[in-house]
């Protein structure tokens, strides 16, 4: 259960977050006690006292006006995300009881999942630099494109609507969480508002027809699900247009080797040793095995794209060793708690070269209980992993002394030739392609959709795929028309891959039947309308539909907070 250290310990690790979060309170209270806010047409709305920040503005309405005179296709484009999202908004609020369904039967059978990083309130949200899956500057992008096609077609159907636009803005927390257009309400909604610091005036008109505010609504829906449509097309599309370059990294360059004299470094590719094609770990070691000492090797590289070619000459022995890889973790193990991830290749413990299964099994038949070790492992995409005095664990065999770390083994595809200095790993890079490149085939079944919506957090190997950046882009090169882009075509991927994700989820969310998303309104004219065949007093039908809306929205709300919060309940921060 909580408790105060578990607290403290929190604040602590987060103070930064802590620190930037009280400022941001203790100026935003400053500026608006003073009325400064308020000139500016920025209003602040607090809740539990933290403030929400709504920065106004009028520009953009001439352009707004010249889009919408194409009155028949933006009324046609929202009565299509009517159905849409009824059928998300049916999706999101089923996915919401399954999750709290299982969190309830989960603490009957105490089968509560520890905190992880996947149930962090921090990547509840899908706010770039706080997120630790969305990449800052990608996903800045993806939330200014997502919010502006939202925003702007409401505002677009309320134009359609002779709605009128008071202002359009940003929504702001510490950093921008969302956008808006702002509609004359009373209009709207029938809603009267308050008139305390309106800076715009108001013009009179009868309320929107139901029709007319649904179209509103679900406009902004529409222009998510809409652009994430045309982002992953295009995603899919332009990854036809790259390909992989081979699949064996060099992860370690021996210090003192003639690999290094020749000036390898690790996270070039590989492709081959004197004219002769690499395309493995096991061609690699068994070409190796062939050098004889003295003889003159041509390693042939790529190196961020570039094709290079490097001589050096073998050194005495030509001794190899294949590399260990994580078969599995097992649950409850310091390997776990650790960090420690299955397919990862274990290359040293604190000064002790791995260079095979037997190097490992020496190593740790020498080890007690209590030990701390410093144990390197590359990654599946063959990028360094440090984990720092790792605490071994009695073993759970009666009897053995030695210390348990929590892994099964095999041999890896990587491969270390002490005659040349240098380890390697392989790495998918055609099949890791070919997997990505088949998910539009899979959208005909439910595991198209969990690998599409999944892709930035599991992905296709359980740990998550960012976009095309860092050492994964080694293995790959553009081809055809996008070889013009050259390396730019991995950012340009990265930018649709983002912008799709980000708005087909951000459209999701705004389903879900809980005032005031777009969602909860809807939901509150469909419950009108259905109401009114039944029952024919109007404010009857008006309070009632109020009345569910309300509750709706504080279920949503809870079983939210609970789904979150349930794993520190259960076990602590």
């Amino acid at each position: 259960m909580l408790n105060l250290t578990d607290i403290i310990s929190f604040l602590t690790s987060y103070w930064y977050l802590v620190v930037i979060i009280f400022a941001y309170v203790i100026l935003v209270a400053f500026l608006d006690g003073r009325g400064t806010l308020n000139k500016y047409n920025i209003t602040a709305h607090y809740i539990f006292g933290f403030p929400i920040l709504m920065v106004r503005t009028q520009r953009g309405q001439a352009f707004l006006d010249r889009l919408a005179v194409y009155k028949r296709f933006w009324r046609t484009f929202a009565n299509i995300g009517l159905p849409a999202m009824l059928l998300g908004m049916a999706a999101m609020f089923a996915l919401v009881l399954l999750f709290d369904i299982s969190m309830i039967s989960a603490f009957q059978t105490n089968t509560v999942p520890e905190p992880s990083k996947f149930s962090e309130p921090r990547n509840i949200f899908l706010i770039p630099g706080i997120n630790e899956y969305i990449p800052f500057w990608y996903g800045i992008i993806a939330l200014i494109v997502t919010l502006a096609v939202h925003e702007f077609a409401h505002a677009i159907l309320c134009k359609v609507e002779g709605i009128k636009v008071k202002s359009m803005g940003i929504l702001l927390a510490v950093v921008p969480i969302g956008g808006f257009a702002e509609p004359d309400e009373e209009q709207l909604l029938g809603k009267k508002e308050e008139k305390a610091g309106e800076s715009f005036p108001q013009e009179s008109k009868k309320p929107a027809t139901r029709s007319e505010r649904v179209r509103v609504l679900a406009a902004g829906v529409m222009a998510n699900f809409v652009t994430a449509l045309i982002a992953f097309v295009l995603f899919f599309l332009l990854l036809s247009y790259i390909s992989p370059v081979g699949e064996v990294m060099v992860t370690n360059v021996l210090a003192g080797s003639p690999a290094e004299t020749a000036g390898i470094k690790p996270g070039m590719v590989l492709t081959g040793i004197n004219n002769t094609q690499i395309n493995s770990g096991n061609d690699f070691l068994i070409y190796s095995r062939t050098l004889q000492p003295g003889s003159n090797v041509t390693l042939e590289l790529i190196n961020h794209g570039v094709r290079e070619e490097k001589s050096l000459v073998a050194a005495v022995g030509n001794e190899t060793g294949t590399a260990v890889k994580v078969a599995s973790v097992i649950e409850g193990s310091p390997a776990e708690a650790a960090g420690i991830k299955k397919n990862m290749i274990l290359v040293r413990i604190d000064d002790t070269e791995i260079k095979g299964i037997g190097d490992f099994v020496a190593f740790m038949n020498s080890t007690s209980p209590g030990q701390k070790l410093d144990i390197y492992f590359m990654s599946n995409d063959s990028s360094p992993v440090e984990f720092r005095s790792v605490e071994l664990a009695n073993h759970p065999e009666a009897g053995v002394q030695k210390g348990f770390l929590g892994i099964t083994y095999s041999a890896a595809d990587g491969a270390i030739s002490y005659s040349l200095g240098i380890g390697i790993g392989q790495f998918p890079a055609k099949k890791y392609l070919s997997m990505l490149a088949s998910i539009p085939s899979l959208l005909t079944e439910r595991t198209g959709w969990i690998l599409l919506l999944s892709l930035p957090i599991f992905a296709l190997t359980g740990e998550g795929f960012p976009g095309f950046s860092g050492l994964i882009t080694n293995f790959y090169e553009p081809t055809g028309p996008a070889v013009y882009f050259g390396a730019a075509i991995f950012m340009i991927l990265n930018t649709l891959m983002w912008i799709g994700w980000m708005n087909f989820y951000v459209g999701l969310f705004n389903c879900l039947p809980a005032v005031p998303l777009d969602g909860g309104h809807v939901f509150r004219d469909v419950m009108t309308s259905s109401l009114s065949k039944v029952i024919r007093n109007g404010e009857r039908v008006e309070n009632l539909s109020n009345a569910i809306v309300v509750i709706f929205a504080m279920l949503i709300l809870f079983s939210l907070l609970f789904v979150t919060f349930a794993p520190y309940a259960a076990h602590g921060i």
